[in-house]
């Protein structure tokens, strides 16, 4: 099973925003004051973006970012060491 990331949906979600509201890069870079190279690595999924310009961006498509809790792994009863140690 493939494991989708954060990137991946985030891209997803602003391209196929874009595409519904029929707008090309460009033009979604000029409605939203950024650079069409900007919009293009959004949509790539590229890890590292300026959170101001990615404000932005989903301002103009309206959308929302949202932060919410993540359920955590259940360690066993000896901890994270009995599984191999290190940070999950």
């Amino acid at each position: 099973m493939a494991i989708v990331t954060f990137e991946q949906t985030l891209a997803e979600s602003v391209r196929a925003r874009r595409v519904a509201e029929h707008l090309t890069q460009a033009d979604l870079a000029d409605l939203a004051g950024v650079s069409e190279r900007f919009v293009r690595s959004l949509e790539h999924g590229k890890p590292t973006v300026r959170l101001e310009s990615l404000l932005a961006v989903l301002r103009t498509l309206g959308l929302d970012l949202a932060v919410t809790g993540r359920r955590r792994e259940t360690q066993g009863a000896e901890g994270p060491e009995s599984q191999g140690g290190g940070i999950r």
